[in-house]
């Protein structure tokens, strides 16, 4: 009974000094769905959510929550930890553990940043650790097509008269692997990858618009082990540049992005700067990709959330002359008050992949939510949101439903999203 009450006393002081000091934030998704197929829907039931959207075309469960705390402040000078843990899973259990992988966990940033320590520079900021980093993402369409993360270490926010410019190096491994005929796999470690990352912010061209210029280059450094597997996957580049406009009715976003090598595949991914080392041969690879994305503001009651890619990749892969795709995906929203929203989702895809032999190989699919959701205010953003939805899904060039035996299906349910 001491003991306990030792304890209780400890916490509680702890919690009196220190809860004020640390940062609490994160982001969850999860939810109920079934299909008119029959069945229950649960993680890996998405049907192109990168193309189609997510609403109403998401079902696992995942969640990120984070802790952060000004550890040191002194002189001028401060240090920030920051942490953040994931789960994930595919939603169909009612007790999830990782001891049969029915959900995972994993650390997701584990970082310190450390401000003040360059007395000419005042603003940088000089971090190191593993950290998603300045990570650029499209909401409707769960979609980060700006994304270096991993363990790494840089130094942002170095202000000009005009913008700021960040530098950084960040690691970013993948598992090197070969098959079989038969389909057995042989694992050659991970191929160490480090990205050269630098961009440049804040520049504004004219009135209610900015922009942002990145460089990543991709530097791939086997083992003489790995020499021999890794002899097509060069060195890779990726430009990055965006204009941001606002106006009347709201804003738009145009981005233009080239990559060559095997950094190419993002193009038609919707990736944010992976390697690709599962293609085969990526050494005359290159693509390019435009995006427009933005807000419709049509009345103080509808809004319009909507995003258009066009990507565009060549000698992508071992047998691979090129390939093309294009998405659109927007989601006109009904504000009834600040705690009642009515939304529609459309979607439409269409992927066409050229083989040297001239075989053509086509995807595509169609995609409309209809879903209500009780939120937390008016705006697109606000969150928490529980949405009721059902959507009807058509694969445009297969039968990609009910066992590969229909092209289309509708499902159902009921989501949770918050952020913090």
């Amino acid at each position: 009974m001491k003991k306990a009450i030792l304890t209780v006393a400890i916490l509680g002081a702890l919690s009196a000094t220190q809860a004020f000091a640390v940062d609490f934030n994160g982001y969850v998704r999860a939810g109920l769905g079934a299909s008119s197929d029959g069945g229950g829907t649960k993680g890996g039931d998405e049907f192109n959510k990168t193309k189609l959207g997510r609403l109403g075309n998401e079902f696992d469960t995942y969640s990120e929550i984070g802790l952060g705390q000004e550890l040191f402040n002194a002189d001028g000078r401060s240090m920030y930890f920051q942490s953040m843990i994931e789960m994930s899973s595919d939603g169909n259990l009612e007790s999830e553990n990782s001891k049969d992988d029915s959900a995972n966990f994993g650390i997701k940033q584990l970082n310190i940043q450390a401000k003040g320590y360059i007395p000419s520079l005042p603003d940088a900021v000089i971090w190191a650790g593993k950290r998603f980093y300045q990570r650029h993402d499209i909401h409707i369409i769960d979609t980060k097509y700006w994304n270096v993360s991993g363990y790494g270490a840089g130094i942002e926010n170095i202000k000009l008269d005009t913008g700021a410019v960040s530098a950084a190096v960040i690691r970013a491994d993948n598992e090197l692997a070969t098959w079989d005929g038969g389909g057995k796999k042989t694992s050659h470690g991970d191929l160490n990858t480090y990205f050269l990352d630098l961009r440049y912010a804040g520049f504004s061209p004219w009135e209610g618009a900015w922009t942002e210029f990145g460089v990543d280059y991709a530097i791939v450094n086997p083992t003489d082990q790995q020499e021999d597997l890794a002899k097509n996957f060069d060195n890779g580049l990726m430009l990055t540049a965006e204009l941001s406009q606002k106006f009347s009715l709201g804003y738009n976003k145009f981005v233009f992005q080239y990559m060559d090598k095997g950094l190419a595949q993002n193009a038609i991914s919707q990736g944010g700067g992976w390697y690709d080392i599962w293609s085969g041969d990526v050494s005359q690879a290159k693509g390019f990709r435009l995006i427009s994305t933005g807000d419709l503001n049509l009345s103080e009651n509808v809004v319009i959330n909507h995003v258009f890619t066009y990507g565009n990749a060549k000698d992508h892969g071992d047998g691979l002359d090129k390939e093309t795709m294009i998405s659109f995906v927007a989601r006109p929203t009904y504000i009834w008050s600040p705690y009642n929203k009515t939304m529609l989702e459309v979607g439409y895809f269409d992927q066409d992949k050229t083989k040297d032999s001239g075989a053509e190989v086509q995807s595509g699919g169609t995609k409309f939510t209809l879903a209500h959701a009780i939120s937390a205010g008016e705006s697109f953003f606000a969150r928490p949101e529980i949405r009721f939805f059902v959507t009807y899904l058509k694969d445009n060039e297969g039968n990609a439903f009910d066992n590969n035996k229909r092209n289309n299906t509708f499902n159902y349910g009921v989501q949770i999203e918050a952020w913090w």
